[in-house]
């Protein structure tokens, strides 16, 4: 077994290596979110999910074509633990990553990641620019919307709650419920 970066240390170790408040805020926003769902599918494991959801897209902003595959080599060459890897590379599956999503955390910071980027995308567009008044209806329609924020793929989104068993409506529910929870502390 390797090491398993603390909360703290995975926050460290993205400011690292990102240097752009996108890609920190992108990384903070789904760590939240990752340790709010553990709550409820891992209970006591929280800050092992928030610390796998911080560092996610740790290459990204450095080596944007070697998205998880850079992720992998670095943590590796800090000697992270197998399974920890196994997680964050997961979440490009399909898109940057041959590793397949299979536990449970697997399955949501793979859902998530796309799904909080178009949640924080929506919310800027409310008067209120937060996700504290968001209701599913809206999200919906947004999501539909393929031109608005186009960069978030509704696929992934969509093949997400797939892994998960879920209908697409509970996916973006659940994620906006855990968004809106987060969202005093999060500035969401």
């Amino acid at each position: 077994m390797g090491w398993i970066p603390s909360v703290e240390e995975a926050r460290n170790w993205l400011w690292e290596q990102n240097t752009e408040p996108f890609h920190r805020q992108h990384g903070e926003i789904v760590g939240a979110v990752l340790g709010a769902f553990a709550a409820e599918y891992d209970p006591g494991r929280e800050k092992y999910w928030q610390a796998v959801g911080l560092l996610h897209d740790l290459d990204f902003e450095k080596w944007p074509e070697e998205h998880c595959k850079k992720a992998q080599a670095l943590m590796e060459g800090k000697n992270v633990d197998e399974a920890f890897i196994h997680a964050v590379v997961s979440h490009g599956y399909g898109l940057c990553s041959d590793v397949e999503p299979q536990l449970m955390m697997e399955k949501i910071l793979f859902a998530v990641d796309e799904l909080t980027g178009l949640i924080g995308a929506a919310a800027l567009m409310r008067p209120s620019k937060s996700v504290s008044d968001m209701e599913l209806r809206s999200l919906k329609k947004k999501f539909k919307d393929k031109k608005f924020a186009a960069g978030c793929s509704r696929d992934v989104i969509t093949q997400g709650a797939e892994r998960l068993g879920w209908t697409l409506d509970e996916l973006l529910q659940k994620t906006l419920d855990v968004m809106k929870q987060l969202s005093p502390t999060m500035g969401l």
